[in-house]
């Protein structure tokens, strides 16, 4: 057996996939109808659109197969997105990537495997639309065009998924997609009666980088923000962007003196980054950090409405320090 290699962008796919929160979420009908119409359309007792996370494949939609994920490393869909067209396997018993893999030697005896990588608009393969059959089969090109065209309506069902509630430049979940995330993990911690809290995030003298550099300098430090941003919350942690030079970030489960403490991490990240000349010139900000009150915030929008003013009042009293003439 053969375990599948990682993609050269595997860092980027990964990112991609965990920001667009697809992962671990109920069936949905838009993707259920795909796999139903391919297990019909093929006659195979099996279809499933499978994303590829980082040592598993988890399942969005499965028809004809009961469990929800297997390990990465024993799975066809981590051969598959190594591609960009169909990839098939007609016996696995005859192919020696397969022929000793536990998903053909045992449960569910996989023999015939054809799956179609679904890419998004920033050329990462999250995963697969694909089909199964228990005995070996012959796939023609007929069948191969017909694979991609039902691939094609689930990639665009994704990539739709992304280009609503990403932003490109930083990976990270733009405003829609924050406030979205956002406001169905307040619903959580509201019932769950469990902490939260919001910082709200502005670059300082963003506009002079702009000013002295250019716009394509601004648009790295934007992505050198994001990116520690990700390296230094957890990934259940909710990060966007929402805006110009303006990030914000929801944690569930931290106490105030866990806020405390993570943004000391960051700010030593930040000053890291600066010191190696990691972005090219010196990263700052200013930042506002709320505690969810369900009392006092009736949404999301409240919440990042309080932390955006209090971090503009930061922002303001920092500068008027720093425009005081020293004595």
């Amino acid at each position: 057996m053969k375990a599948p290699s990682k993609p050269a962008n595997e860092a980027l796919r990964i990112d991609t996939l965990r920001a667009l929160h697809l992962l671990d979420t109920d069936p949905e009908e838009r993707f259920d109808r795909i796999t139903r119409l391919a297990r019909r359309l093929f006659d195979v007792p099996v279809a499933l659109v499978s994303l590829v996370d980082k040592q598993r494949q988890w399942f969005k939609s499965h028809q004809g197969l009961e469990t929800r994920e297997t390990p990465r490393d024993v799975s066809f869909c981590g051969h598959a997105i190594l591609d960009d067209d169909v990839f098939v396997i007609e016996d696995a018993f005859k192919d020696p990537r397969f022929s000793e893999n536990p998903l053909v030697i045992g449960a569910p005896g996989i023999r015939f495997y054809a799956g179609y990588p679904l890419t998004v608009p920033n050329g990462s393969n999250l995963g697969t639309l694909c089909i199964i059959d228990y005995e070996p089969r012959i796939f023609a090109e007929e069948d191969m065009a017909l694979l991609r065209d039902l691939g094609h309506m689930a990639e665009q069902e994704v990539a739709g998924l992304y280009l609503a509630t990403m932003d490109e430049l930083t990976n990270l979940s733009n405003r829609r997609g924050f406030t979205m995330l956002g406001g169905h993990t307040l619903g959580m911690c509201r019932r769950l009666n469990e902490d939260a809290s919001l910082l709200y995030f502005d670059l300082d003298r963003f506009k002079q980088i702009n000013d002295r550099f250019g716009h394509a300098e601004g648009d790295q430090a934007l992505r050198c923000f994001a990116m520690l941003l990700r390296e230094t919350f957890r990934e259940s942690d909710v990060i966007g962007r929402l805006g110009g030079d303006e990030f914000a970030i929801l944690l569930t489960g931290a106490s105030a003196r866990e806020v405390s403490t993570v943004l000391e991490r960051l700010q030593q990240a930040v000053d890291e980054a600066n010191g190696e000349g990691h972005c090219g010139y010196k990263l700052a900000y200013s930042v506002g950090d709320v505690a969810f009150d369900p009392d006092q915030h009736g949404d999301i929008d409240a919440l990042i409405g309080e932390a955006d003013q209090l971090m503009y009042q930061r922002k303001r009293a920092a500068h008027k320090a720093s425009a005081k003439p020293s004595p």
